[in-house]
């Protein structure tokens, strides 16, 4: 696949009789329909694949939760309660969410009295497993900005973000269907890659990215665009519902689908507890039984309309109810144990939509799959990434020799610079801001992000005022060097190396030698583009 770089065929239907071929006109489409968007689409593969580790970027930018023991779930969560009934014994509901091997961490929530529990409400606090000790570790929205700016941008309203990201993505999904139809040799170049090579090894590279991951990358990008389908295509929502989204998913049952309850067999030992707290004890002991991968969460409504207490299964069984566990529900009041699970009879459509978007999001996933993901995802970036330099080569010359698309050559150009090596930068910066802000900083977790920002538009400028190769070489410089002295820094400087750190600093090492490696060819080659050229085998004469 020649994801924004086959060549294009000009033509004037009223002045020749002489009309494009099928694969002519799918490789215009190819080409523009990414080089439109390319930038954008970079941006949303980069930053999605740094999500799939979203919470383990969030626990290593808080490296002061590096010195929590790892504990047991009956540990955890009775910390959390006595931690609760301290400090708010009179809320209507407790949330706690128990650590796993994401997260070392117990994350508690809770309500004031009188007020009504919802999603966003309530105060949270971050407690130590072993002791119930509350953490107050830097402040820091690392993890989440990235995975939310990825579709939904950032200081852009909701709305309008999720057109431009629903806007390119089908152009992405155009672009590598029309990237099948016009690849004549797609199963060749899954094996193919000629080294030093010029520009055809980058061409190689371009194909290889695309075509390895390719059921990945058809996957991510239609489910990408499921999620977003209720943005792109309203109508339905709008005349059935009022364009209520929630009332939609709340006539279905829910996100994942209609749930059906199953009455369970009460133990004796619930009803002879003495205390709340003896209750949970049987009810985990119930739960860890039935789930060997335990237990996610635990809810307990302190209300006395609804006594209750659920239990929430970690992972999942099924990609058709979008990956949602059981649920384990004591009603007090009732003297019942039910347990809450997906209706089996479930519609194809409601089934597609949901296994899809269950695979977009990967909330379930184990380590393995997320790394999977993770390379998937980078693959992507690289064939975007390729493909936009690959436009710029095929147009140097001209644009070079005759002044044709002379200004928006140089545009390219620029947005390249700022995007491809500027983009990283930024996420680098953002790093290293974490780690050197003052800890009591006011606001400190914005400006993580305005530095972020504030990086980005630089590099930007800075590929304006530099000439094409300087700056690619001076930025690709400054990457390399802050990538790989992250970890010296950490090393250096945490209290505690934990796995998750060395797994973090490794990837930053991996990416800082190859922007390295970037840097020393273009050092190398001296050439003003940022592809090195071969006078044995141009990418003009092999596309000629």
């Amino acid at each position: 696949m020649c994801f924004m770089v086959c060549n294009e065929t000009r033509w004037e239907p009223s002045m020749s009789n002489i009309q494009p071929g099928f694969r002519q006109s799918n490789a215009w489409l190819h080409t523009w329909s990414g080089i439109m968007v390319g930038w954008l689409l970079y941006l949303i593969f980069l930053l999605g694949a740094l999500s799939f580790f979203r919470t383990e970027i969030n626990t290593w930018a808080q490296p002061e939760l590096a010195q929590i023991e790892t504990q047991t779930s009956s540990q955890a969560w009775q910390s959390a309660w006595a931690f609760l009934q301290q400090k708010a014994p009179n809320s209507p509901e407790w949330n706690i969410e128990l650590p796993n091997e994401r997260n070392p961490a117990v994350n508690v929530r809770w309500f004031d009295e009188g007020e009504r529990p919802s999603r966003r409400g309530g105060h949270r606090a971050i407690l130590d497993p072993a002791t119930g000790e509350q953490l107050h570790p830097r402040e820091t929205r690392l993890g989440d900005f990235l995975y939310r700016m990825h579709f939904e941008l950032y200081g852009v309203p909701r709305h309008a973000a999720r057109w431009f990201i629903g806007i390119a993505t089908m152009a992405m999904f155009i672009g590598l269907i029309t990237g099948i139809i016009i690849h004549k040799k797609i199963f060749k170049d899954f094996f193919t890659f000629r080294q030093n090579k010029g520009q055809r090894s980058w061409l190689d590279m371009h194909n290889v990215s695309s075509v390895l991951a390719l059921p990945f990358h058809l996957m991510i990008t239609f489910s990408g665009l499921l999620l977003l389908i209720f943005t792109l295509m309203p109508w339905g929502l709008q005349t059935a519902f009022n364009g209520d989204v929630g009332e939609y998913f709340e006539a279905m049952g829910g996100r994942g689908g209609k749930t059906i309850s199953e009455t369970l067999t009460l133990p004796t030992t619930i009803m002879d507890a003495s205390s709340r707290i003896e209750q949970i004890d049987v009810l985990m002991g119930i739960a860890e039984t039935k789930w060997p991968r335990g237990v996610d969460s635990l809810q307990i409504n302190n209300s006395r309309r609804a006594m209750q207490i659920s239990l929430r299964q970690q992972g999942a069984n099924s990609l058709l109810n979008r990956a949602r566990g059981e649920t384990l529900l004591f009603d007090i009041n009732k003297s019942e144990l039910s347990l809450i699970n997906s209706d089996p009879e479930i519609g194809f459509w409601r089934a597609f939509y949901n296994s899809f978007t269950a695979l977009h999001l990967l909330h379930y996933a184990d380590a393995l799959s997320r790394w999977l993901f993770f390379l998937g995802g980078l693959l992507g970036t690289m064939m975007i990434g390729t493909g936009l330099l690959l436009w710029v080569e095929k147009r140097r010359q001209k644009a070079e020799k005759t002044g044709e698309w002379k200004r928006m050559f140089r545009l390219v150009q620029i947005l390249n610079v700022g995007t491809i090596a500027g983009l990283p930068l930024a996420i680098t910066f953002a790093f290293w801001a974490n780690r050197l802000l003052p800890v009591e900083l006011a606001q400190r977790e914005l400006w993580e992000i305005r530095i972020f920002f504030i990086t980005w538009f630089a590099s930007l400028v800075y590929s304006f005022i530099r000439s094409n190769r300087q700056a690619w070489v001076e930025q690709l410089a400054l990457l390399s060097g802050l990538l790989l002295l992250l970890p010296v820094f950490n090393l250096i400087t945490l209290p505690r190396y934990s796995v998750l750190s060395m797994s973090f600093d490794a990837v930053l090492i991996v990416m800082g030698l190859l922007a390295a490696s970037g840097c020393k060819s273009l050092v190398k080659h001296g050439k003003s583009s940022i592809l090195p050229v071969s006078r044995k085998n141009s990418l003009m004469r092999s596309m000629s």
